[in-house]
């Protein structure tokens, strides 16, 4: 560490005791200290969105109010790590690898620890891959000491049921303590003794997977399961936890996991975040149907961002906030997922690849075919609301597999790329005019040519 990164570590680890001692009435001094420091032309919409925010004492500023009431070391854990590792350190570092290496490097790493999971629910496409496929001990600590390398501080663990593999992602924790660790899960295996071991190891949150409220939830889970989730984040409340939940939103449940019910229910639960995720029709068993309709799709996109004006929680829906993050985040461009078997897939969506990570490195995995088709193509359409090569641009994906010599990653039920993207054609059809309108006719219009 040079003596300039000593020095912002040094401050950085000050300000966190600063705010500890009175953070309601530290909060906005730091705040305007930062900002008068700080070069004028950094992190600027960041940094009036912060002061935005202490100064009208919104929904934003109530959400910074309740990380204060989390377990302190927990909390410190997650400033250190997420905010001074991943990016005042991991981003730079993260950047100057991607000049130096020609490819996509990315901010966070999705790892399936385990194919197995005790529920089968409806649309899910890990639950085709079957129960048998798990990433050793030594697997993912060689992933992430790779991804630590190129500047990667954030790990998020899917499945199958990440928490069947408990044990080793806690020893993960303890080894690789300067990163932070998110974990999908149906929360049935989160009990009393695995959130002591949260609090003792502090650097890993839960996202706790709902489709609503107990008819919807239970009718995709199974029965009870909703009753289960209710109890874990009662747990996590009570030992002061950082947990959030993670909703994908189809045909069925999009009017009640968007409305104003459920967004009150799971604030009142202690949730910091909710991730919304479109339902993508992947796998043998996936249903079409299923997906939201243009209709539906627009009505989620404005209620998302209209509860952020007025509820106290971090909010993403990944289809429809693309113009955040400038398109498709895939193939390593900010994230890239890694199977149970080890297969190096651009997106947890997209199983497709050249790369397994027992044959090659996770540099080479980023410098693959497919990788690189990504790295080439994106953004896949200037639209931000029409951002996946998949969803709605299929043509794209199709002539990208093929190219590339990409395969098929599924282990129990590979489908053609033609196969899974036949079924996004129709849907990719009818929600362009509707994005069209949107982007260029809506909010977003720059008086483009596509106005006239």
């Amino acid at each position: 560490m040079n003596l300039s990164d000593k020095a912002k570590t040094f401050g950085f680890e000050q300000a966190i005791k600063y705010l500890e001692k009175d953070p309601e009435t530290n909060i906005p001094k730091l705040a305007g200290l930062v900002n008068h420091i700080l070069k004028k032309e950094e992190f600027v919409e960041q940094r009036k969105a912060v002061m935005n925010a202490i100064e009208k004492k919104d929904n934003w500023y109530q959400l910074m109010l309740k990380i204060y009431e989390l377990d302190a070391d927990t909390r410190s854990t997650f400033f250190r790590n997420f905010i001074m590792n991943e990016n005042i350190f991991g981003w730079p570092e993260q950047e100057k690898n991607r000049e130096k290496y020609g490819c996509n490097i990315p901010w966070a790493i999705l790892l399936d620890p385990t194919s197995a999971c005790n529920l089968k629910c409806t649309g899910c496409w890990a639950a085709e891959y079957g129960h048998k496929l798990n990433l050793s001990y030594e697997d993912m600590d060689s992933i992430i000491e790779q991804g630590k390398a190129l500047g990667t501080y954030l790990y998020i663990y899917t499945g199958g049921e990440p928490l069947v593999r408990k044990q080793d992602l806690i020893r993960l924790c303890e080894k690789h303590s300067d990163c932070m660790f998110l974990c999908f899960t149906n929360s049935t295996l989160i009990d009393e003794n695995f959130c002591k071991e949260m609090l003792r190891v502090k650097n890993f949150i839960p996202s706790i997977s709902l489709e609503g409220f107990e008819e919807a939830n239970d009718s995709r889970r199974g029965k009870g399961v909703y009753s289960k989730a209710m109890d874990a984040m009662q747990l996590l409340k009570d030992n002061k936890l950082p947990f959030g939940v993670s909703v994908c939103y189809t045909s069925v449940n999009w009017n009640d996991v968007t409305s104003v019910e459920f967004y009150d229910m799971i604030i009142n639960m202690g949730a910091l975040f909710v991730w919304f995720f479109h339902y993508m029709p992947v796998g043998t068993g996936a249903v079409p149907e299923l997906m939201v309709n243009p209709e539906q799709r627009i009505e989620l996109y404005k209620r998302i961002r209209e509860f952020r004006k007025t509820k106290a929680i971090f909010a993403i829906d990944f289809q429809n906030d693309a113009q955040y993050v400038g398109g498709c985040i895939a193939g390593g461009r900010r994230y890239l997922h890694i199977n149970a078997a080890g297969d190096v897939d651009p997106c947890v969506f997209i199983h497709y690849s050249n790369a397994n990570i027992h044959d090659c490195t996770l540099l080479e995995a980023l410098q693959s075919p497919i990788f690189m088709a990504y790295h080439n193509g994106q953004p896949f359409n200037d639209n931000m609301l029409r951002p996946c090569p998949m969803l709605e641009n299929p043509e794209i994906l199709c002539e990208m597999v093929k190219k590339t010599g990409a395969h098929s990653t599924d282990p129990q039920s590979p489908e053609s790329v033609e196969e899974l993207c036949a079924r996004t054609v129709k849907y990719a059809e009818q929600w362009e005019p509707e994005a069209d309108q949107l982007w260029y006719k809506g909010d977003f219009c720059k008086g483009c040519s596509k106005c006239v």
